[in-house]
């Protein structure tokens, strides 16, 4: 994709941290922008900063482990714009803590938000992308606990992963049809997502049970959300499929790949 001038996307996650950073990028490039997120506050907020940077704006509430809200989105994105050019699913939630101390609940929340969000964005969107037969961007917002197992955030590894597998595929499925997909992998960012219990819908919450003391610890630098939205958007125009913001992410992932080379000798 060449340009954003005039181009239509839609962000889910979009009241704050990455995607609120995503949506004011693709707006100071021209484009028009939805912004979908459970936060109306925040998601408010975002409009309004889109609309001063003199870009068009259209909310709605949407939650994205719902079906039926996403693809209320979609519909609502191509009436009023007729058509969708960049999809972003972003949002996302984490808890942590063992997995031997989580409950049913935290796997129904975060696999909710997670994984299933960005399963309805590909199931709402994409059929009516590849019926408009206009270039087109599907960003899925993974990260580096998709690459690399991290100790604590075990459910959350585990929604990453397979957004990452997901958006490979996806890839390949949608070249045909000149849809690129990119997977974005970061490290730490300066987001909101430690305090994602505040948009826990109160039937998953756990009652009773405290959050798991502590915090897990992540290596590298925290990036600021705009220095990754700028990644993102360079990796659209490119066409590429992974965006990895951190380069300290290499030598974890170096020895994740020696590891398994060595399993594979190891088998002759």
């Amino acid at each position: 994709m060449e340009t954003f001038r005039e181009r239509v996307a839609v962000v889910t996650g979009g009241a704050s941290g990455i995607g609120r950073a995503l949506c004011l990028a693709l707006a100071a490039q021209g484009a028009r922008v939805v912004v979908a997120d459970v936060d109306e506050k925040g998601m408010t907020a975002t409009a309004d900063a889109v609309r001063q940077a003199g870009a068009q704006a259209l909310t709605m509430r949407t939650d994205v482990s719902s079906l039926a809200d996403v693809q209320a989105l979609a519909d609502r994105a191509f009436q009023e714009f007729g058509a969708v050019h960049v999809l972003c699913n972003n949002a996302g939630v984490a808890v942590h803590g063992g997995l031997e101390s989580a409950t049913h609940r935290d796997w129904e929340w975060v696999i909710g938000v997670n994984l299933w969000g960005v399963i309805h964005g590909v199931e709402a969107f994409v059929p009516r992308m590849i019926a408009q037969k206009q270039p087109g961007h599907i960003v899925n917002t993974a990260s580096m606990a998709g690459l690399i197992a991290s100790q604590g955030l075990g459910i959350y590894n585990t929604t990453k992963y397979a957004v990452v597998g997901l958006s490979e595929t996806l890839q390949k499925d949608l070249r045909p049809h000149g849809i690129g997909v990119s997977v974005l992998c970061p490290m730490g960012v300066a987001t909101e997502i430690r305090t994602s219990e505040r948009n826990r819908p109160s039937h998953l919450r756990n009652p009773g049970r405290p959050a798991p003391a502590g915090e897990v610890t992540l290596i590298g630098r925290t990036l600021t959300a705009e220095h990754v939205a700028d990644r993102v958007l360079r990796a659209i125009r490119d066409n590429r499929l992974h965006i990895i913001t951190h380069e300290e992410g290499l030598a974890p992932l170096r020895r994740r790949l020696e590891r398994m080379a060595q399993a594979i000798e190891e088998c002759k």
